[in-house]
């Protein structure tokens, strides 16, 4: 197992109707800035239960956070919390509405141009206005880590950043806020908290037995659930687990002390903001492609993977693997998420346009073993074909 430090100073608070508790969470003497989506908070009633347990504090609002958080429309968040001199954050969202908000926390106190604080992954980040959260879509683990990614449309660039003073102070997940959500989404936060826990876990063993048997157990979970997850929607002990699981898969604890490989989420990055494809869906693209590239390096992972999580124990190890590849990849399609570029008709246009965008960004040096080039990224993406 390799050396490791881990802190998580986030604060969840778990369960039915505990948005109420938002009256001790936040300051008194706070001045407000609620960040949210589109009008489905306020449709479903999340922002008035808000409203209700923020009292008398000073409130103001900013609606329009996309899917993938705009660095045009969170500079307007910026420009209302400066003029109006607001020092508490609270997003009420899934994860680009608080990936966003981690990015208007930072760029409300940066005295240079905020997208330098994208461009450094977050390296240059000094100070932050503290914020909370209110989840409404398990996902992308943004309520309990220090990470974001933001994207300028102006350059189709979709990058992430991080800090130690990005943690959430509190997140608050009622399990029954997701009960609205369309069936399409809560099958992108399956995806995307899956291909979270196998990006931490499917790269090369360090006998670090803990982490291994967390992550299993999150995939295990996610396979078992999914079914419900998506078909009864008011099943709130299945979505509590998917709510409690997706946090789970990016808090970091899993990721403690065992090497990582982010290659699939970068690529996925160039997708969306390429081609406005969901980022769970870009995953679900690139996952099955990237591991039967780079089955040799994680090959180890892989049969332990195909083995404890998907049950395979018979045949040789290249056909183990193809079939622990093959039920990945099954099981996105199951959940009605394409693991084909042809299905966005997306051709070999595609992938010089992604390999441009690597290129530009330099991500030409991705994985646990820093191997996956361009021209291994090309090789990722003419499978996916």
């Amino acid at each position: 197992m390799k050396h490791f430090e881990f802190h998580n100073p986030t604060r969840i608070v778990f369960g039915l109707d505990t948005v109420a508790k938002l009256s001790t969470l936040v300051p008194q003497d706070a001045r407000v800035l609620i960040l949210y989506g589109g009008a489905s908070a306020e449709k479903t009633g999340t922002l008035a239960e808000v409203r209700t347990a923020l009292g008398q504090r000073s409130v103001q609002e900013f609606g329009g956070i996309e899917p993938n958080p705009s660095y045009e429309t969170l500079m307007r968040a910026v420009a209302q919390v400066r003029s109006e001199k607001l020092d508490f954050l609270l997003a009420v969202g899934g994860g680009s509405v608080i990936d966003g908000t981690k990015f208007v926390a930072a760029a409300a106190l940066h005295d240079g141009v905020a997208w330098d604080i994208a461009e450094r992954g977050g390296a240059n980040i000094e100070q932050a206005l503290p914020f909370g959260a209110v989840l409404t879509l398990p996902a992308t683990g943004s309520e309990m880590n220090s990470g974001g990614v933001v994207t300028k449309k102006a350059t189709h660039a979709k990058l992430s950043f991080r800090s130690p003073l990005l943690y959430p102070q509190f997140s608050v997940l009622d399990p029954s806020k997701t009960f609205t959500l369309p069936a399409t989404q809560v099958a992108n936060g399956l995806v995307d908290a899956f291909v979270h826990t196998t990006e931490q876990y499917l790269t090369y063993p360090v006998q670090a037995r803990v982490q291994d048997r967390f992550a299993e157990g999150l995939l295990q979970t996610l396979v078992e659930i999914a079914p419900q997850a998506v078909a009864s929607p008011d099943d709130y002990d299945t979505r509590a687990n998917l709510m409690w699981t997706a946090t789970l898969a990016l808090n970091g604890l899993i990721g403690a002390g065992v090497p990582q490989d982010w290659a699939t989420h970068m690529i996925g990055h160039e997708l969306t903001a390429l081609y406005d494809i969901d980022h769970a869906r870009t995953l679900a693209l690139v996952l099955p492609a990237l591991l039967d590239v780079q089955r040799e390096q994680k090959r180890g992972k892989l049969l332990q993977y195909g083995e404890r999580v998907w049950n395979i124990t018979a045949g040789s190890e290249d056909k183990r693997i193809d079939a622990a590849i093959a039920r990945t990849r099954a099981f996105f399609e199951g959940l009605g998420i394409p693991t084909r570029l042809s299905a966005y008709a997306l051709g070999q246009e595609a992938v010089e346009a992604v390999l441009k965008q690597l290129e530009a960004h330099g991500m030409t040096a991705l994985g646990e073993h820093r191997d996956i080039d361009l021209a291994r990224s090309r090789r990722i993406l003419e499978a996916a074909l």
